[in-house]
């Protein structure tokens, strides 16, 4: 062991080490799994309605959007409450 760097520096390298080699061989793992096999694997649970089934099913339609008429009193009174949170920014 060299003698001015201390356990620290030595186990910090150490660490960093480990946690490279880990990344990478994650990162293998994750690049593997898009092979062409496992594209075809999953094209054929998906054709077969196998995969992701607690999932509820998309709406084919927007959500009903709320829509509250304000009275001009509440329209003045939104006005000043902008105007007073910008600033005077336009």
């Amino acid at each position: 062991m060299p003698e001015p760097v201390s356990i620290l520096h030595l186990l910090g390298v150490t660490a960093l080490a480990v946690a490279a080699v880990i990344w990478v061989a994650m990162l293998v793992c994750v690049m593997r799994r898009d092979l062409p096999v496992h594209r075809r694997q999953f094209a054929a649970l998906t054709r077969r309605g196998r995969i992701l089934r607690v999932l509820p099913y998309q709406r084919h339609s927007a959500p009903y959007i709320e829509h509250v008429e304000l009275t001009p009193a509440e329209r003045d009174a939104f006005a000043v409450l902008v105007r007073r949170l910008s600033d005077g920014r336009p």
